[in-house]
């Protein structure tokens, strides 16, 4: 039997100390078989008042660097961080299903790289500029509130942190109670990195207790969540009353439009698998296939030959392309949708069943829809599953009417061989991101939505940008 993880402590002002109700834990559930792997504890509005008066208390100290130490301490932290990836890989892939190959790559490997970004751009963001007889100049926004999703537990973490940090900005951190234990990870690599105590904060517990103490507290400058759309839109209304800075990055239902001149092959294999990647547990995931009319049965049989390649099974398993779920509720929801998506489209792979050859654990198989109007359930709900759906287009401008036709607008893809076609069907869908022809993702740039896929942007310049106050002085 693996040795249970235990941590018991809260991280504050530097320091590993009990909560204010230290017999209070959270169990952290294995989702490869639904066994207790650990438990964390869980902290209370007391704490987030500890966590916060630490904040404040380094705040003036920590904004009074300047950009070139806090770009170093980044780099520093992402070293430290990196130290530590193969036990942080293995703890998110029990915690969140995540197979360990894309654990090291993804899940540790781009918080590490995206913290080195930070550092980049806060070495070459303009602090002030000139405009008049005017000095502009950019300063932190002050004491950050972070609250963190449980699918990407240490890259959504770092998104926040490393640009409130990069910005001189102290942060108090809640993370999502389905997956805390590789969060505590990044609070050692502080300790190890030298970050200053009270700088960056560790409070865990659940969102009604912890992120509504945050959510409502005095003492945050600035509120950052990333979720769903519904619980967004709750942090929203409680820090209305404070006048709270909010950014939100929140759902999607993100499209990939093959236009007629696509390669298929290259442009239907890369669309599947960013729709399963982390099985669907991906809020910017092409979860919509937006296929040609005249080629549309075409392109349903490449999909399903690739989506029969990936091999289902234990995220420690080598070999394994696609792992469960993150828990029990999530797989219940999953298999909800897909019973509703039997009413409503043609299944042509997959479907709500447990896997035979996997009995436990929170598994649902790679499951594909043909024919789907764009208005059926599931193309308009984040399913947040590994669930695709394949919809017929007539052509570039039914096309992005259709990409544009849900409540969200985070990402999307295009695929031409025409490069400058592509582009101006980019340019027409209302998302804050856009690939063409399967370009990398790249953590400088800004990441964030339209519409209800949140307010703000993460990462690189525009990530620390969010982080600061704009303030002119008339000389």
């Amino acid at each position: 039997m693996t040795k249970l993880i235990i941590r018991d402590r809260v991280f504050i002002d530097g320091r590993w100390e009990a909560p204010a109700f230290p017999t209070i834990g959270i169990d952290v559930i294995d989702s490869s078989d639904g066994h207790v792997m650990g438990a964390a504890t869980a902290g209370g509005p007391k704490d987030v008042d500890r966590a916060v008066s630490a904040a404040r208390s380094s705040l003036q100290d920590w904004s009074s660097t300047s950009s070139e130490h806090r770009a170093h301490l980044l780099e520093s932290l992402a070293d430290a961080l990196e130290a530590q990836q193969d036990e942080a890989a293995r703890i998110i892939s029990l915690e969140v299903g995540t197979p360990t190959l894309i654990s090291r790559r993804v899940q540790v490997g781009l918080p590490v790289a995206t913290l080195r970004a930070f550092a980049e751009a806060a070495r070459n963001l303009h602090w002030q500029t000139a405009i008049g007889n005017s000095l502009v100049e950019r300063e932190p926004a002050g004491v950050v509130g972070a609250i963190t999703p449980w699918n990407y537990p240490l890259h959504q973490l770092v998104g926040k942190v490393g640009g409130a940090l990069a910005a001189g900005c102290t942060v108090v951190a809640k993370p999502s109670e389905l997956a805390p234990l590789s969060t505590f990870l990044l609070a050692e690599a502080c300790e190890k990195a030298g970050v200053p105590p009270g700088v960056f904060n560790l409070v865990p517990g659940t969102g009604p207790v912890v992120g509504e103490a945050l959510a409502t507290h005095p003492g945050i400058d600035l509120l950052s969540f990333t979720g769903s759309t519904k619980v967004g839109a709750r942090v929203l209304a409680l820090a209305a009353p404070n006048i709270t800075k909010v950014t939100l990055e929140l759902g999607g239902k993100s499209a990939s439009i093959i236009l007629d001149d696509a390669d298929l092959p290259r442009a239907v294999k890369a669309s599947v698998g960013n729709a399963f990647l982390n099985s669907g547990q991906t809020c910017s995931a092409w979860t919509r296939l937006l296929a040609p009319r005249e080629r549309h049965d075409e392109i349903v049989d490449i999909a399903v030959a690739w989506a029969e390649r990936l091999r289902l099974g234990h995220p420690l398993a080598e070999g394994t392309r696609l792992g469960p779920l993150v828990s029990a509720k999530q797989q219940a929801s999953v298999r909800a949708h897909i019973r509703a998506g039997r009413e409503e489209a043609r299944l042509v792979i997959g479907g709500e069943g447990q896997p035979p050859d996997l009995p436990d654990g929170f598994y649902v198989r790679p499951t594909i829809f043909a024919n789907v109007d764009n208005s059926a359930s599931i193309a308009q709900n984040e399913i947040f599953g590994p669930v695709l759906v394949i919809i017929p287009h007539d052509g570039d401008d039914d096309a992005a009417r259709i990409a544009n036709a849900t409540p969200y607008g985070l990402a999307g893809g295009v695929w031409s061989s025409d490069n400058d076609r592509a582009l101006r069907v980019a340019r027409r869908l209302r998302t804050g991101q856009v690939d063409i022809n399967g370009a990398a993702f790249n953590p400088s740039s800004p990441f964030g939505g339209y519409k209800h896929s949140g307010l703000g942007r993460e990462f690189g310049a525009h990530g620390i940008e969010e982080f600061t106050e704009i303030k002119a002085i008339q000389r």
